[in-house]
């Protein structure tokens, strides 16, 4: 409720600003407004696209989807990336036709103070969404967060190229203040799209996280032998994590069973939204005693020593 909520929030502020965008840019014969009106409608859409696919995501697994629908959200995030590169390349050409056309800005104080309200308005939507994403970890919302971070630092340029046209009345300016608002998008775009490709490409969970996890399993020293073929990977905001444990060949099922509980619940306190899968394996020795490292003796009752 919280993801869809947040992203509601976004798609009627982005909706907002769009309209006093075009409409300024329009009004005033800026290119650096009509720039951030097509910037802020890559927004719109995004926060469009990351409101439908945070509701898609959380659709119950069914029998076409037995792992769930959370990548949909990945995938969401990177049309939002490539739809934020095309808005680069026509903020440029938008930008040489000023510079060839000589188009003049008119009424700068308007265009100020749309400006201004735009860098607000994104800045406490922006931190909002960053505050959900990182409680829900929503690759989608966190998309969209940066969306509109990048929004306000290109916001903020061109409302001070503006005020430097009001004091100069250096027209020049309003292309170059767009140009590197495109510049600034791109390098949003590409990164935005590297992360998201690799959570659909099944890349491993942060090296953090791993260590998180492998903590929790060498605290299980007592009960396990060993673990091994560790396998981690994102699908939306949920991770899976699988792996094989080794455990002693004479121990009771319902023991093991026990084991895997205690670690699957202290992966999932330590991180959220976790989907762990544990294979447990024999250690080899079918005799009525271990060796000494299994831990295990028929004469101590058949409990567990030290």
């Amino acid at each position: 409720m919280r993801q869809k909520n947040a992203a509601l929030v976004s798609v009627i502020s982005n909706s907002t600003l769009v309209l006093f965008k075009i409409i300024a840019g329009i009004a005033t014969g800026s290119v650096s407004i009509i720039s951030e009106a097509i910037h802020s409608s890559i927004d719109l859409a995004a926060a469009v696209m990351a409101f439908f696919s945070i509701r898609q995501a959380g659709v119950p697994p069914d029998s076409h989807h037995p792992y769930g629908h959370g990548k949909i959200e990945n995938l969401s995030a990177v049309v939002e990336a490539v739809l934020i590169i095309i808005a680069a390349v026509l903020i440029v050409l938008e930008a040489v036709h000023k510079i060839r056309m000589g188009i003049a800005l008119s009424m700068p104080g308007v265009a100020i103070a749309v400006m201004g309200v735009s860098v607000a308005v994104n800045f406490f939507v922006s931190r909002y969404l960053f505050k959900v994403a990182k409680q829900t970890d929503s690759p989608a919302l966190e998309a969209d967060a940066r969306h509109l971070t990048a929004d306000i630092y290109s916001s903020l340029a061109v409302f001070a190229a503006l005020v430097l046209i009001a004091l100069t009345g250096r027209q020049i300016i309003d292309p170059i203040a767009a140009v590197s608002i495109a510049l600034l998008i791109f390098y949003e775009g590409v990164m935005i799209t590297k992360k998201s490709i690799g959570s659909l490409l099944d890349k491993a969970l942060p090296e953090e996280e791993l260590a998180s996890i492998k903590k929790i399993l060498d605290a299980e020293s007592r009960n396990i032998k060993d673990y091994h073929d560790l396998r981690t990977r994102m699908a939306g905001c949920e991770r899976h994590i699988d792996l094989h444990l080794t455990v002693c060949a004479n121990e009771t099922i319902s023991k093991t069973h026990t084991t895997m509980d205690e670690i699957e619940n202290s992966i999932s306190q330590q991180l959220n939204n976790c989907k762990v899968v544990i294979h447990p394996e024999p250690c080899g020795n079918m005799t009525d005693m271990c060796p000494d490292e299994c831990g295990w003796n028929k004469d101590n009752g058949g409990k567990r020593r030290g």
